[in-house]
């Protein structure tokens, strides 16, 4: 009769749950799990690989459990798998939180780790519904994985090549240990240069780089430059048999030249001395050369004439200073004596003692007139002075 009252009440307990959804042993809650509070809420995580990540797997932050997997599905892509998750309410992230998987040790379980990202984290808070991206997932590297590598590596890679390697190297190596030497050698000198230069060949460097930009910005004109050489390039090669003509007769003018400057040497080289002071006083001449040139092609009115002209007329101011004084000091600083010409009246129209006055006529002054009114036929005028006043166009 016991027996089949637990029967029953097993067959009841069953029936209650399958009728309450009952999806098998992961819907369990598992002992020592995380404490989710009163107000959990759900997120939604993609990854790419998940592993063996199974539902009621923790979720940590900070290695401090507080949260469950509530299930592991297959995404709508069809490529990626979907894992929810339960996160206690008081737990607080922000809304571009990264999910990483992780295994607890090296045969452990796995587990998913939330953590706010390294750099600018949200202000606004991760809450119910938000979905994590592929983007912002990751997931450690398996132990398998590990092992199948290094397999790999030890299997099908050069690993047991590394024997044949090394003996074919001992033999190119035995019995050149001097040119080995002197190529180390070597080497280490030209390292040593290069770095000794390194600011030299960084220089050269930003130059060439400076020289790029600048090539690359004016890549349009280098381009219309080398399209619009096409027709150059034509004519010089039409005009190439003339080209070649005038380059042999420039070769036979070069070997004239040469020749005639060989033989003239010595003539060429005392003419060049010869223009020396010529050119040493040109070169202290300096600017007033230029302007003496200047005023040479206005002779005989200078720039400064055209402001007397006002029109039909030209306006002329001169200023003459009649002073004696100034006059006679200006004709004795002259290099010629204007009087040279003139004979002095005086002493040479009057006898001396102690000759006869047979003496010849005085010679005549120009200007003068002879007096008419004297006994002697001598003239009454004054000397060199009324002949310089006769020049002057004044009188006494």
């Amino acid at each position: 009769m016991r027996r089949k009252i637990i029967a029953a009440l097993c067959a009841a307990g069953l029936l209650t749950t399958s009728g309450c959804g009952f999806g098998g042993i992961y819907d369990l809650p598992l002992p020592g799990g995380a404490d989710l509070g009163d107000h959990p809420y759900s997120v939604t995580v993609h990854f790419r690989d998940v592993l063996d990540l199974v539902p009621q797997a923790g979720v940590k932050v900070n290695e401090v459990p507080v949260g469950t997997v509530e299930s592991v599905t297959l995404a709508e892509d069809g490529w990626t798998a979907e894992v929810t998750v339960l996160v206690n309410g008081d737990v607080e992230l922000p809304a571009n939180a990264v999910a990483n998987l992780r295994q607890s040790s090296l045969l452990g379980e796995k587990y998913v780790e939330l953590s706010a990202p390294a750099q600018n984290p949200a202000e606004a808070r991760l809450g119910e519904g938000d979905l994590i991206p592929v983007a912002r997932t990751n997931r450690n590297v398996e132990v398998e994985e590990i092992l199948g590598a290094l397999s790999m590596l030890l299997n099908g890679g050069g690993v047991e090549q590394l024997n044949t390697i090394t003996k074919e190297l001992n033999k190119a190596l035995s019995g050149n240990e001097p040119e080995i030497k002197a190529l180390l050698r070597n080497t280490d000198e030209l390292v040593s240069t290069l770095d000794a230069q390194s600011s030299d060949i960084t220089r050269a460097l930003d130059g060439l780089n400076r020289l790029s930009s600048t090539l690359n910005a004016q890549q349009g004109q280098i381009a219309n430059a080398i399209e619009n050489l096409g027709p150059g390039l034509r004519v010089l090669e039409q005009q190439r048999g003339q080209l070649v003509t005038m380059l042999q007769a420039m070769r036979e003018l070069s070997t004239v030249a040469v020749n005639t400057v060989n033989q003239s040497q010595e003539d060429l080289v005392a003419n060049l001395r010869s223009l020396l002071p010529t050119l040493r006083k040109l070169g202290e001449a300096g600017s007033d050369l230029p302007k003496a040139l200047e005023l040479l092609l206005t002779f005989p009115f200078s720039d400064a004439a055209v402001q007397g002209a006002k029109g039909d007329y030209f306006n002329l101011y001169a200023t003459i200073d009649l002073n004696l004084g100034e006059v006679l000091a200006n004709l004795g600083r002259s290099r010629q004596n204007p009087l040279q010409d003139i004979p002095v009246v005086g002493d040479l129209t009057s006898p001396r003692q102690g000759e006869s006055g047979d003496s010849p006529p005085p010679l005549p002054v120009p200007g003068a007139e002879p007096d008419q009114g004297g006994q002697d036929g001598t003239s009454s005028s004054p000397g060199g002075l009324g002949s310089i006043f006769g020049l002057l166009g004044g009188e006494r």
